[in-house]
């Protein structure tokens, strides 16, 4: 097959051909993505369109996604900035070695996004998905020249010219033209993109750039054997010594945070424990309770987890005994809540035989069959006074009595507790002892709700999807974007648990090969919230801003939004908004402002902006 130049307008042409044909698929040759190809089959591709609508923005709390992977906007003055620090402080060299490192884990991070959201569609085609990643980040416009891919060897070659470099604006700006070649993140996110996504070492080298004077960037890449001298390009990696699989210096980490199943080690790289199960978290809350979690595992010392129910505290307590020295021993579980009063003491103590009426044989209680090991008490706030006494006395003195009992016996036992209540509180209104709070309160580790950890969103609906679709022997392509923008935004009363219970219902309810939708989800009278905004993109890949409005829209802002185009550029949709408003409120700035959820003056400002005069539109 002949070479040829394309360029990304050519393939969403193409694209826009297909899909308006009634193709299941975009038109050749946008599905191979101006790659030559051998031993590869046709599938469709991520458009322009489908890689838009994985930027959510959620100004409500601060955060822009990507898919699952928290972003943020930068100024390209602020990283120009930067990149000028490091160069002077640390030398030219050690400071590109710093950057290529950091794009190359941007470059992977993205690939397995895009691995991951489309998991059918061809190597080339995902290739093809990270050029326009690079663009919709903002960091160059990439115009493929050619790229040819053996599937059967795994060899790749491919050019691209590079327009618009943020990078070369800055190093242009702060050193002016010189002799070498200056976009390293980009270089290194190339890297880490096709080598993540190909599975094997695939080299770029810049071999044109605008800092060196050449009218715009050209970059080749091959793969790392195919290059007579790489060295250079892996010394910047850390990967002198390359092999035939990406550098382990290079990779980028895990996000699904995970303490490892060795004693007193932390992994973020996913562990499952004995049942299956599997602590899955990205946020920092998470990562801080798991570093918590790692000091105290290999002491003796009492834990106390606080939360909310559902935050997973038996999930946490499980994974403290599994990491501790007593893993070997057994983890015994009692929720306190689920024994009645009268059998309490006989659940942690034990009973001797004829203790009392229906006591036909002796049995040891919770305390003696942890012996060794760990006690989870979940709940304990449910202990009456009476309970909470006898409980104080076994901790304090490390000796238990059984029910009808005369012998002492000693048990080595390491006690976890957990609780919903604040037992500050508690302590303070009289319904639970303030000894044994300071006696349970000695490594106290706070898991905070799932609407304040929303990086762990994501990554928690792909686990359970996994697991669900596995136990109920069902397929299907994931989650469509209405349905991920929709669990971003729920407040997530249950947590976990209701996050949990919510893919399931979901996996049971959807039909094989649909998308998973909010419907699918929030069937049970949940009102999911909406303060997420997406772009989406038109055939003519013009962005239109969704903006819905955290706690609920206005009618007039509704009907202004409404009102809007399906596609049209953005200060069009938001002087069309402005007018539409002013019209509700009969011409008052102040009232219009109201219904926008802005101050007036911000109103006043962008209704001078627009040119739009106060008063009806």
């Amino acid at each position: 097959m002949p070479r040829r130049r394309v360029s990304l307008a050519d393939l969403n042409r193409s694209t826009a051909t297909g899909q308006a044909a009634g193709l299941p698929g975009p038109a050749l040759p946008a599905a191979l993505g101006g790659f030559d190809t051998v031993g590869v089959s046709q599938h469709a591709h991520p458009t322009v369109a489908d890689i838009s609508e994985c930027l959510f923005f959620s100004p409500g709390d601060g955060r822009i996604w990507l898919q699952d992977q928290r972003m943020i906007l930068l100024h390209s003055e602020a990283l120009g900035s930067l990149r000028r620090e490091l160069i002077d402080s640390i030398g030219l060299d050690k400071a590109r070695g710093l950057l290529t490192r950091a794009g190359y884990v941007g470059g992977a991070r993205d690939a397995r996004m895009v691995r991951q959201q489309w998991p059918d569609a061809d190597p080339p085609a995902a290739a093809i998905a990270g050029t326009r990643l690079h663009a919709l980040e903002g960091v160059v416009q990439v115009e493929v020249v050619h790229v040819r891919y053996d599937a059967e060897t795994g060899d790749y070659e491919g050019e691209f010219i590079w327009h618009n470099s943020s990078e070369d604006d800055e190093h242009i700006a702060a050193y002016g033209v010189g002799g070498s070649p200056a976009c390293w993140m980009q270089v290194g996110y190339a890297t880490g993109y096709v080598s993540t996504l190909f599975g094997r070492m695939i080299v770029f080298r810049e071999v044109e750039c605008r800092s060196s004077g050449s009218a715009h960037c050209r970059v080749i890449g091959k793969s790392a054997e195919r290059w007579d001298d790489p060295g250079q390009d892996l010394f910047y990696l850390n990967a002198q010594d390359f092999v035939g699989t990406p550098p382990a210096a290079a990779r980028a980490p895990s996000r699904k945070g995970t303490l490892g199943a060795s004693p007193g080690s932390v992994a973020l790289a996913g562990a499952p424990a004995a049942d299956g199960a599997t602590m899955v978290g990205a946020s920092s809350a998470f990562n801080a309770a798991c570093h918590m979690l790692q000091r105290v595992a290999p002491t003796a010392a009492t834990v106390l987890f606080t939360g909310e129910s559902g935050v997973g505290k038996e999930m946490f307590a499980s994974m403290l005994h599994r990491i501790s020295p007593r893993q070997a021993q057994p983890l015994v579980a009692l929720n306190c809540a689920a024994i009645p009063e009268t059998l309490v003491e006989s659940e942690l103590f034990g009973v001797e035989r004829g203790a009392y009426t229906g006591a036909g044989a002796s049995r040891p209680g919770r305390f003696e069959r942890a012996h060794g090991g760990t006690l989870f008490l979940d709940e304990i706030a449910t202990l009456s006074l009476v309970a909470q006494g006898k409980l104080l006395r076994a901790l304090q003195e490390g000796e238990i009595e059984r029910v009808g009992g005369t012998r002492t016996i000693t048990v080595d036992v390491r006690l976890v507790a957990a609780t919903n209540v604040d037992l500050r509180q508690a302590v303070r209104e009289g319904s639970f002892r303030e000894d044994l709070y300071y006696r349970l309160n000695v490594f106290p580790i706070h898991l905070p709700p799932l609407r304040d950890r929303r990086d762990d969103i994501p990554l928690l609906m792909g686990h359970f999807l996994a697991h669900y679709q596995r136990k109920h022997r069902r397929q299907g392509p994931g989650f469509s974007q209405a349905a991920v923008k929709a669990m971003f935004n729920y407040p997530f009363p249950g947590n976990i648990r209701e996050l949990q219970n919510l893919i399931e219902r979901s996996v049971i309810l959807v039909n094989d090969g649909e998308p998973i939708a909010p419907h699918h989800l929030f069937s049970s009278g949940e009102q999911p919230g909406t303060g997420v905004m997406s772009l989406q993109l038109g055939a003519d890949t013009t962005a239109t801003l969704h903006m819905p409005w955290a706690g609920g829209s206005p009618p007039a802002t509704q009907a202004a939004a409404a009102a809007m185009p399906g596609v049209a550029p953005l200060h069009q949709a938001e002087a069309q908004l402005l007018r539409q408003a002013l019209h509700s409120a009969a011409g008052n700035v102040a009232s219009a402002a109201r219904l926008l959820g802005i101050s007036r003056a911000t109103l006043a400002y962008r209704l001078r902006k627009f040119g739009i005069p106060a008063g009806r539109p």
